[in-house]
């Protein structure tokens, strides 16, 4: 049974998703502009509206590490932070995936500094993207929301346990109040479903062992078993996907499609910026032109094989990244490109940076990526709206 449709921003959103869900453990330190969340959160412990244990830390290091030693005792764990915090948790990230703790952190994607910004690019998200955590991409309130439910059935999947990032964008979605439809808390609970951890501490009948020294003789065969369980993690994902869809009414896929399969030329990109590309290509084709575009929801692990099968056969593919990469491609266009080479022919591809620290992207500038593209004027890379 679904509530009535209410007014929320993202980060009330997610608080919601969590009281709903009931973790154990909660352990957060502040900063801009994922604060709410935690504290909006926080007000839900004391009022005595979920049994969860709230950990205030202090710093963000701490922070990760309370969780990580929860969800390792056998606890279900959430987390939340941005920009520099996860930049301060990099140590833990790492030992968060090699322990194989499924917990759970909100991401309200901001620039990493310096200079120092406040505001919404994906710096964060990506520099922390080979570290061994799942990450789900938001377009709107409504599906940060549904994100937050939906990433501990994945993490906590006995072929994944791995922990998995939420991203929404900072102030985007973190601070706009858009209209979104919960759900029924028993709806959510039977679709969690009880925590059942896999090898926890605190199981004294069948004692285990985490964090030891692991030599040449292991740790290659442990770092494979993560990027197995996280090919497992894509068949998981679409099951959870398709179990989400019966509790909910919302479907989600890997990899969506907007006006792609007639199109002769799509774009690529994340978070909120596949709504707003949405409006470019509404418009484009009542122009005539043949335009969509492309979000993989899963960043990681990434849908390299329905990405690719997107891609195909289309004249041209420009590539948007938040994030700047300096002396290297930027990563999703590097993943897109490597992804589009298992294709007999490959599309011409394009980069596009844009959005850094905020900077605002309008239609008309999202426009522009396709008719470029159509006019041949696109190069191999491309900055979108930076003053030259």
């Amino acid at each position: 049974m679904e509530h009535k449709d209410i007014a929320i921003n993202g980060d009330n959103a997610i608080a919601m998703a969590w009281k709903q869900i009931d973790p154990d453990v909660c352990a957060a330190y502040p900063i801009t502009p994922q604060t709410i969340i935690v504290e909006r959160f926080s007000d839900y412990v004391a009022d005595g509206e979920v049994n969860t244990e709230f950990v205030c830390t202090e710093s963000e290091h701490s922070a990760l590490t309370v969780c990580i030693s929860a969800a390792a005792s056998g606890a279900r764990t959430v987390t939340a932070t941005a920009s520099a915090g996860l930049a301060y948790m990099w140590e833990m990230l790492g030992i968060a995936s090699g322990l194989r703790t499924p917990l759970t952190m909100a991401v309200a994607n901001r620039a990493l500094s310096a200079p120092i910004n406040i505001h919404c690019d994906h710096g964060d998200a990506m520099a922390s993207r080979d570290t061994g955590w799942m990450m789900i991409f938001a377009e709107n309130v409504q599906e940060a929301y549904d994100n937050a439910i939906i990433a501990p059935k994945i993490a906590e999947h006995p072929d994944v346990q791995l922990p998995m990032m939420t991203c929404l964008d900072g102030f985007i979605l973190t601070h706009a109040i858009e209209r979104m439809t919960p759900l029924d808390s028993h709806a959510i609970k039977d679709f969690i479903g009880e925590y059942r951890p896999v090898h926890p501490l605190l199981d004294w009948k069948n004692p285990v062992t985490h964090g030891v020294m692991d030599g040449h003789d292991f740790y290659f065969e442990h770092r494979y078993q993560i990027a197995e369980a996280m090919t497992a993690a894509l068949k998981v994902a679409e099951d959870v996907f398709e179990e989400f869809e019966k509790i909910s009414g919302r479907r989600y896929d890997l990899v969506e499609e907007y006006m792609c399969k007639d199109a002769d030329y799509v774009a690529v990109c994340l978070g909120s910026t596949f709504g707003t590309m949405k409006a470019a290509v509404d418009q484009l084709r009542k122009d005539g032109k043949k335009v969509g575009v492309i979000m993989p929801r899963l960043f990681r692990p990434l849908p390299s094989e329905k990405i690719a099968k997107a891609v195909s056969g289309k004249k041209g593919v420009a590539v948007l990244d938040k994030f700047l990469s300096p002396g290297s491609y930027a990563p999703m266009y590097e993943d897109v490109l490597a992804s589009a080479s298992s294709l007999d022919k490959m599309p011409k591809l394009f980069s596009y940076i844009y959005g850094l620290g905020g900077r605002d992207v309008k239609v008309d500038d999202l426009r522009s990526v396709f008719t470029d593209m159509i006019a041949g004027k696109a190069k191999k890379v491309n900055y979108l709206g930076v003053r030259l």
